[in-house]
């Protein structure tokens, strides 16, 4: 069996190919089961690889899944933007894609049609909060800092997949965070048994800076650009109250700490419609063989 794969790199800075996140896109999927599926994203070892099981190119919309090197998720944002780009292009260039993942159906636009393009897309569900049962100090702790460098409530929130987020009072903050693994499952385990943290603090006029850490088998990795978390970014302002004339908009800046510099831009609608965009750039195609 041969199977046709790109990378594509989502929320980059401009054409830069050493920008955003990395993503493989396994195009044509459908013959293959769910643990062929976990093993090539393994082999890849990249933060996720997604997998189109089948294109309707009438309805404009293609089914997919994705998965890390570890478990399959309902809702990813880099891994939908990325995918909807090569979905696009199989459909011969469209501007409008429509994903159907395990958390819903996900319509994504090109917003520029300048290479690099920018997709934007619109969360499947109404984001929820809900507060964590970890208090400040055992915030703090599971991520090196003081109670000191914490800002308003942390709240776990799910526009697709729930996460913990964590504001702090300033980007010195954000800088210096040392996340300690064991507390991290402790006090930030989802409802569905991941342990995802965002964690962020203005930088500037509708500006943010970010970190997002998965913790593992008693070990962490840091993301370098999460568009499920700037959704639950967008949540998380929603709940907190951050309401603005006509809806606001934030530029997150995210991925330095891991010298992967990413942008994603997010909206929040005056009626609350959470929207997540960024650039995408094809970076290398290639053929997998398997028996």
């Amino acid at each position: 069996m041969q199977l046709r794969y790109r990378i594509v790199n989502v929320f980059t800075r401009g054409s830069d190919p050493f920008t955003g996140n990395p993503l493989a896109v396994v195009e044509d999927a459908g013959d293959l089961d769910e643990a062929t599926m976990l093993a090539l994203a393994r082999h890849l070892n990249l933060s996720e690889t997604t997998f189109i099981t089948a294109l309707d190119r009438n309805a404009g919309e293609a089914h997919v899944r994705i998965f890390t090197t570890a478990y399959e998720m309902p809702f990813a944002g880099h891994p939908t933007l990325g995918t909807a780009g090569v979905v696009a292009d199989l459909l011969g260039g469209v501007d409008n894609v429509t994903l159907v993942l395990p958390a819903g159906r996900v319509p994504v636009v090109r917003t520029a049609t300048d290479q690099p393009s920018c997709w934007t897309l619109t969360t499947a569900v109404t984001p929820t909060v809900r507060p964590p049962e970890a208090g400040r100090a055992d915030q703090a702790a599971m991520l090196g800092l003081t109670e000191a460098d914490l800002g308003d409530d942390a709240l776990f929130v799910d526009a697709g997949v729930e996460q913990l987020v964590v504001p702090l009072v300033g980007v010195e903050s954000v800088r210096r965070i040392a996340p300690v693994p064991h507390l991290l499952e402790q006090h930030a385990r989802s409802g569905a048994g991941m342990v995802q943290v965002l964690v962020w603090a203005p930088s500037g006029a509708d500006e943010v800076e970010a970190r997002f850490f998965v913790a593992e088998g008693g070990g962490f990795f840091e993301d370098p650009a999460t568009g499920s978390a700037c959704a639950n970014l967008g949540g998380w302002l929603q709940a907190r109250g951050a309401h603005e004339p006509g809806g606001l908009s934030r530029l997150v800046h995210q991925g330095s700490a891991v010298s992967r510099p990413s942008e994603l831009h997010l909206e929040v609608s005056a009626e609350g419609v959470v929207t997540v965009g960024g650039t995408i750039l094809d970076v290398g195609r290639g053929t997998f063989t398997l028996p």
